[in-house]
């Protein structure tokens, strides 16, 4: 899944990366309400995990903001404090999917999302294909030409949102982002993923297909233009 967790309680912020990122998911992360709310109406995400109080716009204001937009129904998942029968009933009425309050289990956070997702299958592709390339976001399995490939986590991570992408570029920080969240390493660890993943994905293949644009980030496409 690819999830943008909307919360300004860090150390919250960072159990999820943490748990989620393990488990092979993909996730955004914004402060307040109107990040959240941007980031939720720019990108495809599968799902949303919104918090009630946030600085700037509360969860409601995000909701309803989402709502009356004209994007997807991208599935939205509150998970706050307010436990309280009409807290649940204003959740549900702006517009939320689904209510967990905290404290909570992280296994019953992500098979509440899965469910989710499930639901609004017809909503999200689960399968990537660019070219010859396809990465199945269920399985994981990733396939160029007909033939199953090895990629690691970390390249299997930066390949999804490359993959989404495709064929804009993505820039370094967002990759960076995906893989460590706030705190990237001081080394140069995400030109080491590309490596590898470049091995895996392009090396036994004649047509290239992750460019590098200097300067900027990176992106994935059959023809490379001029002077990536």
């Amino acid at each position: 899944m690819k999830l943008l967790i909307v919360e300004d309680n860090r150390n919250l912020v960072g159990n999820l990366f943490d748990y989620f990122e393990q488990r092979g998911h993909v996730l955004d992360a914004a402060p307040d309400g109107i990040t959240g709310l941007h980031l939720a109406l720019q990108n495809d995400y599968d799902a949303v995990v919104l918090d009630w109080t946030l600085p700037r716009l509360d969860g409601i204001g995000v909701l309803r903001g989402l709502r009356k937009s004209d994007v997807r129904h991208v599935p939205v998942l509150m998970l706050t404090a307010r436990e309280g029968l009409p807290d649940k009933l204003s959740g549900f009425g702006a517009g939320a999917d689904d209510y967990l309050t905290k404290p909570f289990a992280l296994p019953e956070l992500e098979v509440r999302l899965l469910a989710l997702v499930a639901r609004c299958g017809g909503h999200n592709q689960r399968v990537l294909v660019v070219a010859d390339l396809k990465l199945d976001l269920d399985s994981l399995d990733v396939v160029r030409g007909g033939k199953r490939i090895t990629v690691y986590p970390s390249g299997r991570k930066i390949l999804e949102l490359l993959m989404r992408s495709a064929p804009a570029i993505v820039k370094r920080e967002q990759l960076e982002r995906a893989l460590w969240g706030d705190a990237p390493p001081d080394n140069d660890l995400l030109r080491s993923h590309l490596y590898d993943l470049r091995r895996a994905v392009d090396a036994p293949f004649s047509v290239k297909l992750i460019h590098t644009v200097v300067g900027v980030g990176y992106r994935i496409a059959e023809i490379a233009e001029r002077g990536d």
